[in-house]
């Protein structure tokens, strides 16, 4: 079924979404789907923004297709060249053989490595600066290395006031229906799987997205159109505003996260019991999460959220309990910085995570270790609320 939507003037979204696959990049948890997005604009000479995805691709393939009306797209530009958006492109070569490939040197570095049969394809590297004329539509390139990928580029069209924004601004989820992020409750269905998508996907890379704002920043931005996720026409200063917190390591609230390990309820019960005496105490939203039960990548969204992490976690094998260190191992690896972290730990012998803890989150950058730490014996008991609510207050106070 043909599934074509206009996006501006000119300019016809023709991707599809996959609401059967379990997981991006075979580690992410997709409970609502994720979308591949691509574009044609049709000028005196037609431009398709980027290929899609091998999962959807009778839906793209029969949406370019119609889109193009029997026309022979003139260009290609290839924004990024991630699988879920190149995959097709030996597909799209083959039914349009005339058709000029636009990307970055880079770009075509990696068409050779996937895709070694296109290595004489007619192409045009394109810099930073850099124009493509199609008639009506000039579309001015920016690179955008490291978001999230080195080859990456931004379009800018200066015709519709469009910028084709590669991953940026990108989210998991499908859209219903509408392509448009001001036809929804943004907040509501799309936001924590925005946020999501920016902390496990482009995270890390902070630096080169505040980069690539600055970069943009001097456009008459209109419309962001994105490479998966709804498109941007309404309230860009709102996603725009997310993005300049997010990149900037900035917590996006002053909520806390605390995040436990548990192998038989006695770590769960203190952590239940220090989140409700918090709560009580100073009123700001305290999310609960079992390390043992949820996917790394909503703990890590929830760092991106939060301005305070609590851990709590037993001595496991003299060591830290293994799906806490998971996540201090991903924290450490997306480069988490501008946090304040608290540690409590449980063991009934030698109770030795609150050191091993430390230890790791050391390395992170800029983020506060609180001295007090919570060390329970075993199960936490009568005896141990003072310095439960000592505790509490340390972390209040941070």
């Amino acid at each position: 079924m043909i599934n074509i939507q206009e996006a501006a003037k000119d300019t016809f979204w023709i991707g599809g979404s996959d609401r059967r696959l379990s997981r991006f990049e075979n580690l992410f948890p997709l409970p609502q789907g994720v979308s591949y997005n691509s574009y044609v604009v049709k000028d005196e000479k037609a431009v398709v923004f980027d290929t899609a995805d091998v999962s959807v691709a009778g839906q793209y393939l029969e949406n370019l297709e119609t889109a193009l009306a029997g026309a022979s797209p003139s260009y290609l530009v290839i924004l990024h060249m991630e699988p879920d958006h190149c995959a097709l492109l030996q597909t799209f070569v083959s039914r349009y053989p005339d058709v000029v490939l636009v990307g970055s040197a880079q770009t075509f570095r990696f068409i050779g490595q996937f895709f070694p049969e296109l290595g004489g394809q007619k192409k045009q590297i394109v810099k930073d600066g850099d124009t493509l004329v199609t008639g009506a539509h000039t579309f001015r390139f920016m690179t955008a290395p490291m978001v999230h990928w080195p080859e990456v580029l931004f379009a800018y069209d200066e015709y519709t006031k469009a910028l084709f924004s590669a991953d940026a601004f990108g989210t998991f989820g499908a859209p219903d229906g509408s392509i448009f992020a001001d036809d929804y409750d943004f907040e509501t269905k799309f936001l924590d799987e925005a946020r999501r998508y920016y902390a496990n996907i482009v995270g890390k890379y902070g630096t080169n997205v505040q980069a690539a704002l600055r970069k943009a920043g001097s456009l008459d931005i209109q419309e962001i159109l994105p490479l998966h996720g709804p498109v941007w026409r309404k309230d860009l200063s709102y996603i725009l505003d997310k993005y300049q917190k997010w990149s900037a390591d900035e917590p996006e609230t002053d909520d806390v996260l605390v995040v436990y390990g548990s192998l038989y309820g006695h770590t769960a019960s203190a952590a239940q019991e220090f989140a409700a005496k918090l709560q009580a105490k100073t009123g700001r939203g305290v999310s609960l999460y079992d390390a043992s039960e949820t996917d790394v990548s909503y703990l890590i969204s929830e760092v991106w959220r939060c301005s305070r992490v609590v851990l709590f976690c037993p001595t496991y094998n003299m060591g830290i309990y293994p799906p806490v260190n998971d996540f201090i191992e991903d924290m450490t690896a997306l480069c988490v910085s501008n946090r304040t972290f608290a540690l409590a730990e449980n063991g009934t012998w030698a109770p030795a995570a609150a050191k091993l803890m430390r230890a790791k989150l050391e390395s992170l950058k800029n983020c506060n270790i609180l001295d007090d730490t919570l060390t329970i014996r075993s199960a936490l008991h009568a005896c141990d609320e003072a310095a439960l609510d000592a505790f509490v207050d340390a972390v209040a106070n941070a």
